[in-house]
Order: C-alpha cells, then sequence, then structure tokens
C-alpha cells in the first residue's frame, strides 16, 4: 500500500485505539484503507415469488443488478438510479438488508431488497445480455455458489418468505 497524498510506501504502525494501521512516514499521518462503495440489489415482483437477475455481457453466470454509489449521492438514490439505467424500470420500494465486503473489486457492498413495478425490462445492451424471472429456488442455481450475489441472494429469499417486506 501507498499513501494517497504522497506516494511513500506505507508500513504498519500500531495505533492505541485502533490497532495495526497503515502510517505514511513521510506525512506523520494514518492512512485508512480506501474503498468504492456499491448498491447490490435482489430484485422481486409486486407478487413478491421471482427474482430478477442478469447476465453481463460475456459472463456465465447471472447476477444481480448491482452499482457503484457516485459522489454526492446516498445509497437509496443509486439503487433506484441503477436499477433504471439498467432496465427502465423503476422500484417501486426498497429495503436495505446487510453489506459485505467484496474483495476481488475492493468494494464495500450495501445490499437492498427491491420491488421492481410491472412491465418488461428494457435492457441496456452495453452492459447486459439477458435479464430473467427466476423462482426463488432457481435464482440460487443460477447465480454463481459461494458468492457475494448467493449471500445476499440467500437472506432476500428467507426475508420474503418471512412475508416482511
Amino acid at each position: 500500500m501507498y499513501c494517497t497524498e504522497c506516494g511513500e510506501k506505507l508500513t504498519l504502525m500500531f495505533n492505541h485505539r485502533e490497532g495495526l494501521v497503515p502510517f505514511c512516514k513521510k506525512c506523520n499521518q494514518y492512512r485508512f484503507p480506501q474503498f468504492a462503495t456499491a448498491v447490490s440489489m435482489v430484485v422481486t415482483n409486486r407478487s413478491k415469488d421471482k427474482i430478477l437477475l442478469a447476465k453481463h455481457k460475456e459472463q456465465s453466470d447471472y447476477i444481480l443488478f448491482a452499482g457503484y454509489v457516485k459522489k454526492g449521492e446516498t445509497a437509496e438514490k443509486a439503487v433506484t438510479r441503477e436499477f433504471k439505467e439498467e432496465t427502465q424500470l423503476n422500484t417501486v420500494k426498497y429495503k436495505f438488508m446487510s453489506s459485505r465486503y467484496h474483495e476481488p473489486r475492493n468494494v464495500l457492498m450495501l445490499n437492498f431488497l427491491a420491488m421492481a413495478e410491472n412491465g418488461e425490462p428494457a435492457i441496456d445492451e452495453e452492459e447486459i445480455d439477458e435479464v430473467r424471472w427466476f423462482t426463488f429456488d432457481e435464482a440460487l442455481g443460477a447465480v454463481r455458489k459461494d458468492s457475494t450475489a448467493e449471500f445476499f441472494l440467500k437472506n432476500a429469499i428467507a426475508e420474503l418468505k418471512k412475508n416482511a417486506f
């Protein structure tokens, strides 16, 4: 890791409140790791019995809808904006579910359960090859096992089965 201010290589130094933290000897400052923030949506229909998944360009697995939170934007605004950009559909309601750090992309994922308005999605063909409605079991079978998507999907399905949304 390198200092975001001066480019100096960081060393781990003990901080009595935080434990081991990257430290820049040149700036004489602790430099906490930075990472992006994104939203992820498990999208259901109004009947709450189907899950909408997407297959991105040149990918074999279906994934949840997701996108980065822009500077100055709330996570809630990112949910509605990203889903609309990718499907041309609005969200009728949404609920925060949980968060999880996704190491492969160095991003904190904030997961929401979202309900789509009725209608057929019109996909953004630059990003997405296909979107499809799945039953709960089909959706679990379509996402990569032991993935962040599967973790969020399992939580959302449990919530939907409890009629808590």
